[in-house]
């Protein structure tokens, strides 16, 4: 029997990066709706299993045909080309990717694409297929490609070709709408997570002042890591055995190291790299602290709401992290964590040394957290709130097609 559950295809570059794990949990977890995933390139495939997939295959450009003595003219007797009109014809309509026939043999009810910039690139593949489509931003996607020439004209085409547009915190959704996206387009879509695997724990106080604070992030600018590698210094003259643990990898990996060494700071930071979900809870489980100091950067990008945050909170550990996108939609500042200023490290690094002096207070701020995000931020209401998008986009789209004469 066949399954009678919609369709929707999930279309992202590549099936998937270790950073994009709130992707896998979406399309991993559908109840209403059954999916199969589209992507140019498939990546660790054992960490992120999932069948059905179609990896798209590439498409060589045809030859045009054309009048060879005007391109013979302008190119090499009057040496202008382009030339002023058009000389040459297409053989048939170019695609970089066989996505639309790839639609056209799955006859998918939507399409979700997954961040904004590669919403750009198959926009117009997706309109040669003709069925309604969405699309998901998620943070750096509000702000890439900006600084190019013509970006910002192809992300209004994607804003009027697309049923419904995503994001995944409400500062996100401000910034769409002042880059034009239309307000009655606009809906959010929380990361969902499930927390039946990230118990809330008890944290006993270190007799000997060995705090440990953690991280977990891709290493890029907008994490801050050295904002509180500046606090650092401040806070181990208070706390001598404190010790700060960064998981996570990233462009940025190098040049944090150094400046780690340059600070004499090699006894108090770790670096663990990328972690297995056992290996981060266990990591998760053994801190005082989780910190998330995320800054804007010179090129506009800035966070969601960052998962591992959400995750470390469902621990009942405290939050010290930044007035800064979508952060204090989860962290309620003096209730789950404390919020400070953005590129601040005197006041990051006071809030971190109040909350390791009082034990009774971080005890406290991390019950709140665990409550909190159990509440707001659970898989299935992260689940179901992603499918009633898909119905409304899939309405929309009948809508329109029954509207076309």
């Amino acid at each position: 029997m066949s399954d009678p559950r919609p369709l929707v295809a999930s279309l992202c570059g590549t099936f998937l990066k270790p950073e994009m794990q709130s992707v896998y949990r979406q399309v991993a977890n559908l109840r209403r709706c059954r999916t199969v995933v589209l992507t140019e390139q498939r990546s660790h495939a054992g960490q992120f299993p999932f069948e059905p997939l179609v990896v798209m295959e590439k498409q060589v450009r045809p030859r045009p045909r054309g009048n060879f003595l005007l391109r013979f003219w302008f190119k090499h007797v009057v040496k202008q080309w382009p030339p002023p009109f058009l000389i040459i014809k297409e053989t048939k309509p170019y695609h970089p990717y066989d996505l639309p026939d790839i639609l056209a043999r799955w006859q998918p009810a939507l399409v979700h694409v997954y961040y904004g910039h590669k919403a750009v690139k198959y926009r117009p593949m997706l309109e040669a297929w003709g069925g309604p489509w969405l699309v998901s931003f998620h943070g750096v996607d509000v702000a890439k490609f900006f600084d190019q020439p013509g970006h910002a004209g192809e992300m209004a085409a994607v804003f009027a070709s697309a049923t419904l547009v995503l994001a995944r915190s409400a500062s996100l959704l401000e910034k769409l709408r002042a880059l034009g996206a239309p307000p009655d387009k606009l809906r959010l879509n929380r990361t969902p997570i499930p927390l039946d695997g990230f118990a809330e724990c008890e944290r006993a106080e270190p007799a000997d002042g060995a705090f440990r604070l953690v991280q977990a992030s891709r290493l890029v600018p907008k994490k801050g890591l050295f904002t509180t590698l500046e606090a650092l210094r401040t806070v181990v003259a208070a706390f001598p055995q404190a010790k700060f643990v960064l998981c996570g990898d990233g462009p940025a990996r190098g040049r944090f190291e150094r400046a780690v060494a340059e600070a004499g700071l090699g006894a108090h930071v770790e670096v663990r790299g990328w972690l297995s979900q056992p290996d981060l809870l266990d990591g998760y489980r053994g801190a005082h602290l989780f910190l998330h100091p995320s800054e804007r950067t010179e090129s506009g990008d800035q966070e969601g709401v960052p998962n591992s945050m959400l995750e470390a909170m469902a621990t009942g550990l405290p939050v010290v992290a930044t007035w800064h996108g979508g952060i204090p939609e989860a962290v309620r500042d003096g209730q789950d964590g404390l919020l400070v200023p953005e590129k601040d490290p005197a006041a990051l690094a006071a809030a971190i040394t109040g909350l390791l002096g009082d034990g009774a207070r971080r005890r406290r701020l991390g019950q709140q957290a665990a409550a909190h995000v159990r509440d707001q931020f659970g898989l299935e209401a992260g689940i179901a709130a992603l499918e009633d998008c898909y119905a409304e986009a899939i309405e929309r789209g009948n809508e329109a097609a029954a509207a076309k004469p």
